[in-house]
């Protein structure tokens, strides 16, 4: 592991766990307790981190405040943030992006610390809270309707907000993804919400954990390869 991937792996693990001991990142990290002390001081220096006895807490840190999001954010985290991660290395500089309310585009938050001119839509509350924390971007929540459970906002008030917005990648995830029925929603809302910000993005990318591959429910948004490519914890087929 590079190490810039390393110290934006130590920022995902604090976004986690708002404070952490060096040794719990080095046997996490798979690295000795002097390179974690090393990467603290340096992202210290960049005011990414606050030191503390022993560890680290992330500076103006942000604390999940749903439970439900936080215990899904918290789901097969290592696979999200790899995911996250890949899909991270497509956002340049000066880019306008779109993230949806998932987790793993949650996660993805933490390895866009260091974008300029960076500038986020996004429905997912918690994601627009973690993404504003980045000095050089411009977040962009869309309104609407609140669900709680989910942290985020849907609705006609959202999709009208996005006409007009120039996307450079949109970020998406999906309940369920087959060859036949393509990325799938459980609800048609969510669908709807999703097929908009395709239809103006330049390109979009599936952020995929692979438990979602066979599944279909209710509502199709996009086919593979022909409307958005895939990023999988299992494999990846980014543009």
């Amino acid at each position: 592991m590079k190490t810039y991937e390393r110290r934006q792996e130590i920022l995902a693990a604090l976004r986690e766990q708002p404070e952490m001991k060096i040794a719990a990142l080095a046997e996490r990290l798979g690295v000795s307790p002097g390179t974690i002390r090393n990467d603290l001081n340096f992202l210290a220096k960049q005011r990414q981190v606050r030191r503390t006895r022993g560890g680290a807490t992330l500076a103006n840190s942000h604390s999940i405040a749903n439970p439900e999001f936080a215990a899904r954010a918290n789901s097969n985290a290592s696979g999200k943030r790899a995911i996250a991660r890949w899909a991270a290395d497509l956002v340049k500089d000066g880019d306008a992006i779109f993230l949806d309310d998932s987790t793993t585009a949650f996660h993805m938050v933490a390895y866009l610390q260091d974008r300029r001119d960076l500038t986020v839509v996004t429905n997912g509350i918690e994601t627009a809270a973690a993404a504003a924390r980045n000095p050089n971007a411009t977040v962009v929540l869309l309104g609407g309707i609140v669900r709680p459970k989910t942290n985020s906002v849907f609705g006609k008030l959202g999709e009208d907000a996005l006409d007009g917005l120039h996307i450079r990648t949109a970020f998406v995830s999906c309940s369920g993804f087959s060859t036949r029925a393509g990325f799938t929603e459980m609800d048609m809302e969510t669908a709807q919400l999703k097929s908009k910000v395709i239809a103006i993005a330049q390109r979009t990318v599936a952020l995929v954990e692979s438990s979602k591959f066979g599944v279909v429910h209710l509502s199709s948004f996009a086919q593979a390869d022909k409307q958005a490519k895939t990023l999988t914890n299992h494999e990846t087929n980014a543009p």
